[in-house]
């Protein structure tokens, strides 16, 4: 090997730790304790070719549990320990009108990373982020119609809602971090590659609210932290 190819190598290495050293990952669970609200049925009468989508009349998505006390739809990211990263991935993400809902109901995303919003029903959508640090703005999307193009330059958790339809809510989750996941159906999340050091971790509910914890990487291993959210009561 040459002394500039050593060199370039040596440069990886320290810009990239991981590569010298390993990376490890952090997964588990959130669960909930106590007894959840019960989410209300939507009435879809009044956009009957979104309501013909469902067999029964599907419920908001504020809470959504699953087997085992499990809860989906939290935000698990890299809140301290890991430099904010300024260059926005190539990939856009895509948030999706369906069925008069969002999907997903919860979208991560990194600063300025392009945001393409789709409208796959046959009505009219207006979808109104209600953006409080990054710029506000309300589109109007005719069926038939391109993806809407957008970004974020600032980290925010952003609440969206459809100004046609007022049972359409949803969030952004807008991170400086690539090292995020959201909940699945069965409360799980993985963070993999994180490079050795001291982190803490960021749990975000839209309506239990934010846990932290923190946990050291040491290498190629992997290390477990669940997070249990109290549910409010009735």
């Amino acid at each position: 090997m040459s002394i500039k190819q050593t060199s370039m190598v040596a440069a990886l290495l320290m810009a990239c730790p991981a590569l010298m050293f390993g990376a490890g990952t952090v997964k588990g669970k959130v669960t909930f304790t106590g007894t959840p609200v019960k989410q209300k049925p939507i009435d879809m009468s009044k956009e009957p070719s979104c309501a013909k989508q469902y067999p029964t009349p599907p419920t908001t998505q504020t809470i959504v549990t699953g087997e085992g006390d499990t809860l989906e739809n939290v935000v698990v990211y890299i809140s301290a320990g890991a430099p904010d990263e300024t260059t926005a991935p190539t990939q856009a993400v895509t948030f999706e009108q369906k069925g008069c809902r969002y999907m997903p109901h919860v979208l991560a995303m990194r600063v300025n990373q392009e945001l393409k919003v789709v409208n796959s029903d046959q009505t009219s959508h207006n979808i109104h982020p209600l953006a409080k640090v990054n710029r506000e703005w309300n589109k109007s999307q005719p069926p038939g119609t391109p993806p809407l193009s957008e970004k974020f330059d600032k980290e925010e958790f952003i609440s969206v809602k459809c100004n046609v339809h007022p049972w359409m809510r949803g969030y952004f989750a807008v991170l400086k971090t690539s090292h995020y996941d959201v909940s699945k159906d069965n409360g799980s999340f993985a963070l993999p590659n994180l490079p050795p050091g001291k982190y803490t971790l960021t749990a975000w509910h839209e309506d239990y609210g934010t846990q932290t914890a923190d946990v050291m990487i040491a290498g190629s291993e992997t290390k477990n932290v669940n997070f249990a959210f109290k549910a409010k009561a009735f």
